[in-house]
Formats: structure tokens, sequence, C-alpha cells
């Protein structure tokens, strides 16, 4: 019937253009199978100064005291063991806040303890959970699961939270003391590491199978094309990074990092460009934020070309009027709002599948794939055509039969990765799940 043929041709034409769609994706150059990802530390801290400032203190400071939390004490609110961390080795467990925390600027919901004496600060958990992304007061390979003494535990009243690493030992060298230490994240910003037992010196901690490393430090995500082809690749760059001084870590001794002003917390073009508090910061109209552009939103103001935006770097243009000011920001602002410069790329998880590079061939092969299959389409399409106009031929027998229509379905295969962290997925603060989390 021509009801028949009708569906028949528009299914036909479906299948052109989802072919064409797919002949396109393939040899873009953005195609998710032509990326891999990794990670590239800094070599030396970066403006170490810039976004925190600190200070250290001993045992006969005043202020050591005064920054330990006592978790004991019931008026810091209710203190909370975890269970699994306390019981395990190599073990992280996401948690909620219950305020927003800003670190570098980025105001944060949710991060993630680990048994190794850090916490990881990262949205995405990758590969190497220890590399970047963290606050570390003493990042070592502890192992909680040794003794029933060894307890990972954490509170948060609202305006301060604070996880406790208390009685844990070194793996392969529990004899050799029991580590009590503990960092604080406070609502102002401001983080602070108390440390109560340190049985031996950080030096002679061995790294061999763990990093050790005390600090903070922070990274950007960007794609980036290769210089060995014409395939991205998704990085991970350490943009800052504060290594505190080891020899400081001692019994009953703390640091404090104060957060300072970042060029994220102006919400307007004039306080971006004429604020003293900070320096280099550039107004991004189509975004409506003030960044240096080294910050988490890296790849976006990439794709939107906010760099070439409005800039107020040195102290000539500083020193012009506010009227001025106004001028430049109100040139800015009637811009047209201008689509990204590059598609964007969504990534449901960094455990992307190795890299795969197409070369000349493999283009072919799918381009002369593609032909052959409107080849087939055009002679099914005439066939169908002959049929309708000669009712009296005898219709071959696929063409009589019913039969349910499979589309084929494409898959991203993940990489699995043997983990030296699990995750342990936390519902609330009782759920006990595991999952794996990517190799420290």
């Amino acid at each position: 019937c021509r009801v028949c043929v009708s569906l028949f041709m528009w299914a036909c034409i479906q299948m052109l253009l989802s072919l064409l769609t797919l002949l396109f994706i393939i040899t873009s150059p953005l195609h998710p199978f032509s990326h891999h990802y990794s990670i590239s530390p800094s070599t030396s801290p970066l403006n170490a100064g810039r976004y925190y400032s600190w200070r250290s203190f001993g045992p006969d400071d005043q202020r050591t005291d005064e920054l330990w939390v006592d978790l004991n004490d019931l008026e810091h609110g209710q203190v909370r063991m975890h269970g699994i961390l306390s019981n395990t080795h190599r073990q992280a467990a996401k948690v909620a806040l219950s305020f927003d925390f800003p670190f570098y600027g980025h105001y944060l919901r949710q991060i993630t303890i680990a048994t190794g004496g850090f916490i990881f600060m990262g949205e995405v958990t990758h590969r190497m959970l220890t590399a970047t992304q963290y606050i570390a007061p003493l990042m070592a390979n502890f192992d909680p699961s040794f003794s029933k003494e060894s307890i990972v535990q954490y509170l948060d009243n609202g305006e301060v939270f604070v996880v406790q690493w208390e009685r844990v030992r070194l793996h392969g060298r529990e004899a050799e003391g029991a580590y009590t230490f503990q960092a604080a994240l406070h609502l102002t910003g401001t983080i602070t590491f108390s440390y109560r037992d340190i049985p031996l010196p950080v030096e002679v901690i061995s790294s061999a199978e763990h990093q050790v490393k005390a600090g903070l430090s922070d990274a950007f995500m960007v794609n980036l094309p290769s210089p060995q082809s014409s395939d991205a690749q998704r990085r991970l760059y350490e943009y800052h990074r504060v290594d505190i001084d080891t020899t400081k870590i001692t019994n009953n001794s703390a640091f404090e990092f104060t957060a300072l002003p970042t060029c994220l917390q102006h919400d307007s073009c004039e306080l971006c460009l004429s604020s003293n508090l900070t320096s280099g910061c550039t107004w991004c109209n189509i975004l409506q934020r003030c960044s240096d552009g080294m910050d988490r939103h890296r790849q976006e103001w990439l794709d939107y070309a906010c760099s070439e935006e409005v800039e107020l770097d040195n102290v000539n243009e500083r020193s012009h009027t506010l009227h001025a000011l106004y001028i430049k920001c109100k040139s800015q602002s009637q811009l047209p709002l201008l689509k990204p410069q590059f598609p964007s790329i969504i990534w449901t998880d960094v455990k992307t599948a190795p890299p795969r590079h197409l070369d000349g061939s493999a283009h072919t092969g799918v381009i002369a794939g593609v032909v052959a299959a409107l080849v087939l389409l055009l002679a099914l399409t005439l066939l169908t055509l002959y049929i309708n106009s000669h009712p009296s031929a005898a219709s071959p027998p696929y063409f009589l039969q019913r039969r349910n229509s499979y589309w084929p379905s494409m898959k991203f295969r993940k990489q699995e990765f043997h983990s030296g962290y699990a995750e342990v997925e936390v519902e609330g603060h009782e759920k006990e799940g595991i999952m794996e989390a990517g190799q420290c």
C-alpha cells in the first residue's frame, strides 16, 4: 500500500541522515574517541602567595592551642566517626558540607576524605587522586585498618568542617608510632592544620608507595590539541600549589592559611577592573564573570575568548577616572553575545577509553562504507517505487514479513583502572557502598 511505501521512504531518509551525521562526527577532530586524559603538575609553586597567606605556630605559641578543635567537646557540635574509613586502607569517601566553602575562589559543597591524611577537593574523581586539588595536613600511606584505636572522624557545625585522623599508623611501619592531626575548613575560607602526635619527622616517611605532601593545591581541566596529531587531549593543569615547610610539622604545631581576594569574587565589570584587592582581572561580558583566566573555569574562558575582552592591568589605566571606566565597561556590555569558538564536549566520566588515532586510511574506509550504504538505500528506494507502480508484480517474501526494527547503539567503553584508592559512595552519612575511583 502507499502508506507502507511512505513509511519506508521516511525510514530510509532518517537512516541517511544518521549515516551522514555519523560520518561528520567520526571525521571531526573533536570526536571523543580521539581524546585522552593526562595531568600536568606545575614544576614549582606558582605565585605561592597569590591565593593564600599562611603562618606556622610551634609548641610554645598560644595560637597552636587555639587552632586545635577538641572533638570531645560537645559544644563544637556532633562528631561522626566514619566506620569504613576507620577500618580500611587507601579508601576515600565523599561527604557533603553544610555550607559553601570557598577554595581558591570556587565555592564547594562536597569534599572527599581519604584515609591517607588529605582531603580531595576536585569535583570529578580522576586517576591521580593524590596529584593535585587537595588539602593535605599530612598526606602519607596511613592504614587505619591496622588498629581498632585508629579513627577517621569529622565534625560540621555550619561554621567549620573538621576532619581528624586519630592514632593512625603508617602502612608497613606500624610499630614506629601513631599520628594524630586534623584539618579545619572554615566558612570564611580559612584553612588550618593542627598536629598533636607526630612520632617521626616527615622527611623520613617513605614516598615509594604513596606520595608524601603537606599543603594546598588546585588545578583546572582543559581540552588541548595534540602536537602529534589533530586529535585533542584532556589535560589537568595544576595552576597553584602551596608546599609548607615539613620540618615545622612536629608535636603540638599548627599552620593557618588565610584566603586572599580573587578575581572571581567581583560580580560587576566596574569592580573587576578597578578593585585594588586583585590584579590582572578581566571582565567577560558573555559569561558575566571576572577572572584572570587561571581557575577551574579555564576551558569556558578559552571557548568564549574572554582573555581578549576588557582588562585594566597597570597603574596608569587604574588611575583613569570613574567615568572612563564606566564608558569602557558600557561599551563592552553592548557587544553581541557570541557562541563559543569551539563545540562544547560533555564528559560524564574522565575515565575514558584510550586515544584512538584515526589516520587517512581509516577515514577513507568510513567514507567508503557510507557511500556503499547510500547506494544500497537508493537501490531499495527504486525497488519500492517499482513495486508500488506495478501492483501485479510479485513482492519478494522479505517485504511481506513483519519484523521488529532494531537500531544499532553506539557506546563508549570505559577503561578500567586498578585503583590505589577505592571510593566509598555515601548517601547522607550512613550508606556503605564501594566503587572504583582510580589509581593514585
